[in-house]
């Protein structure tokens, strides 16, 4: 018996950069709560954020927010992570040597970041539509670290940011691609699937129970820990081999899932 569905979002339950899901999504998720399966968002996004865009079935959902640094039930953290802030403060010092580099902290009240680039501002403020603080240092945040992000928007996508970083901080901090042009910066304990996990055990299921869906590295641990797993068929190369399955929709395996009820 399905307990439980974890899926990613971005690139994952939300195609085509879509920043919500459709009615239809939500209209499933509302029916797979209704005969007992919990749905799980499990993202790299801000918890405010992911809970916003769930509308009318955002209370009968748990949340894996900012890459499982920060697990939410019914708004109440089941577990939170931490960076080492001396850590943090050298990879943002060092990515002034990246010009094209945009620098996002994530906070359990909001993210802040000290980039003076209109373009990424807007496009986070206004299409992503997050809670976001722009600061002169971010070595002023007196807030614990969740989680660090790293953008390129000049069209290089991860294949220059991502081994910039890791040459110099890849022995001391987990990096992972999160999306085209992403790449976040984890504590090594903290992954979707470590806080999948833990939010499956205190939600009363078994890992065995359940599927999860997901496209990035970011999303392995989740698709190995899980019963069973599908990734998209749009995935980042490589990510096919840590899943049972490929789908191009997410949608239709939840139909499916229903339908065989």
């Amino acid at each position: 018996m399905i307990k439980y569905i974890a899926s990613d979002l971005d690139g994952t339950l939300l195609q085509n950069g879509a920043q919500k899901p459709d009615n239809e999504t939500l209209e499933l998720i509302r029916r797979l709560t209704e005969v007992g399966i919990h749905f799980i968002a499990a993202s790299g996004r801000q918890y405010i954020n992911m809970y916003r865009m769930f509308g009318p079935v955002q209370d009968m959902i748990s949340y894996v927010s900012e890459n499982g640094a920060l697990v939410m039930d019914q708004h109440k953290a089941v577990t939170k992570g931490s960076l080492d802030r001396d850590l943090v403060l050298r990879i943002t010092e060092y990515a002034k040597g990246y010009p094209a580099c945009n620098c996002q902290l994530s906070c359990e009240s909001c993210c802040y970041t000290d980039s003076k680039d209109p373009f990424y501002i807007k496009h986070m403020t206004d299409v992503v539509q997050y809670d976001m603080a722009v600061v002169d240092n971010l070595a002023d945040i007196k807030e614990p670290f969740l989680k660090l992000a790293m953008c390129d928007f000049s069209g290089k996508g991860t294949s220059a940011i991502e081994p910039f970083f890791r040459k110099e901080f890849g022995d001391e901090i987990k990096i992972v691609t999160s999306g085209n042009e992403w790449i976040d910066f984890v504590a090594p304990d903290i992954n979707k699937g470590t806080a999948l996990e833990k939010l499956v055990h205190y939600l009363g299921f078994d890992m065995s129970e359940g599927i999860a869906f997901g496209d990035q590295f970011n999303d392995i641990e989740m698709l190995q820990m899980a019963g069973d797993s599908y990734a998209l068929s749009g995935c980042a190369p490589g990510v096919e081999a840590y899943a049972n399955h490929m789908t191009d929709s997410v949608q239709e395996v939840l139909k499916k899932v229903l339908a065989e009820l």
